[in-house]
């Protein structure tokens, strides 16, 4: 199975871009469901990012990268 990560919704105004300010999961490491893989930066405000299901992780968007709402970041099959 594979579990798409996408950016959660940033704003309700679909302009809005946040940046990927640290990956906490290095690409093809094997991570645990909940265990936070990222942290997405916008404006003044970080979210965490959790891996919704425990496998290998494979990061499409590196750190320091724009991204936009519902974009996918990353994979993680199990």
């Amino acid at each position: 199975m594979v579990a798409q990560i996408h950016c959660p919704m940033l704003s309700e105004d679909p302009s809005v871009t946040g940046v990927i300010s640290t990956w906490f999961a290095q690409d093809q490491q094997r991570v645990t469901e909940g265990q936070v893989i990222a942290e997405i930066a916008i404006d003044k405000v970080t979210m965490d990012i959790p891996a919704p299901i425990s496998g290998v992780i494979h990061i499409l968007v590196p750190e320091e990268a724009v991204i936009t709402s519902t974009q996918l970041i990353a994979e993680i099959k199990d």
